[in-house]
């Protein structure tokens, strides 16, 4: 799957793009249920929330035979490639969560300050490519974009330790408050199958989740390989270091595992 030039001029714009119906349903149910049987696991991989409810897996294409398709997919893998007009490695694999009642808030921050200032990538380089895996809606905890806010660079963040589960490098509210006011709001949705890019720059949140409704997103990061990490503070399974560029694998793979299941 290869970006137009018209993708790649909007995304250059606005630091995010929405390609619906990237995989089919029956691909979709496939990773679904995998993820179920993932979060159902006693791992050190899988992080929950204060109520025990999941939150993220880590790293699932490594121990996972579904994702580990869904991580050298030609669907994801080549468009990165295309922008990076390079071969692309895995930084990072999660299956992030929102449960229904019990998914909680990612605060304000850019994933690029993370990836500077934990695992030394020396440049924005890298980038988000999500697969929707529950209908993403209005309501169920989406992700939250202000766009054109990769265009700043790396902004100043504190590095939040008590909010959540999981520490991030977050935005004050001053700093949200002067980006929405230039570049407002979106919470990009769309059906199980839909894939979205994102800029490692771009500023993102997403709201706690009090419906009945869950809300699942796989996400790979996706870095040029020239461009690879230079510190391992952080464990393995979090921010990788197996630089080798992804192979991708048959466009149909994860076709033929739900035709098999």
């Amino acid at each position: 799957m290869r970006l137009s030039e018209q993708q790649i001029a909007d995304f250059d714009e606005l630091g995010y793009l929405v390609m619906p119906d990237c995989f089919s349903e029956a691909e979709v149910a496939v990773l679904r249920a995998e993820a179920g049987k993932i979060y159902a696991e006693d791992r050190e991989e899988v992080w929950r929330e204060s109520s025990g409810a999941p939150r993220t897996a880590f790293a699932a294409h490594t121990y996972n035979d579904a994702f580990g398709v869904l991580g050298a997919h030609p669907r994801l893998i080549d468009p990165v490639s295309q922008f990076f007009d390079e071969p692309v490695y895995m930084h990072q694999f999660k299956v992030n969560a929102k449960a229904p009642f019990d998914g909680e808030v990612w605060q304000w921050h850019q994933d690029y300050g993370t990836w500077a200032r934990d695992d030394g990538m020396p440049e924005a380089r890298a980038m988000n490519i999500a697969v929707f895996l529950d209908e993403v809606m209005p309501i169920n905890g989406p992700l939250m974009f202000i766009p054109k806010s990769h265009k700043g660079g790396v902004l100043e963040a504190g590095h939040d330790l008590k909010t959540t589960s999981y520490p991030l490098w977050t935005l004050d509210n001053d700093m949200v408050s002067r980006l929405v006011d230039e570049g407002g709001i979106i919470a990009p949705t769309g059906k199980p199958g839909t894939v979205l890019m994102f800029s490692g720059n771009l500023v993102h949140a997403s709201p706690p989740n009090i419906t009945p409704y869950p809300r699942t997103i796989v996400y790979l990061t996706l870095c040029a390989v020239s461009n690879h990490i230079t510190q391992f503070k952080r464990p393995e399974w979090i921010a990788h270091r197996d630089f080798t560029p992804i192979k991708p694998v048959a466009d149909d793979a994860l076709r033929a595992l739900a035709n098999a299941a």
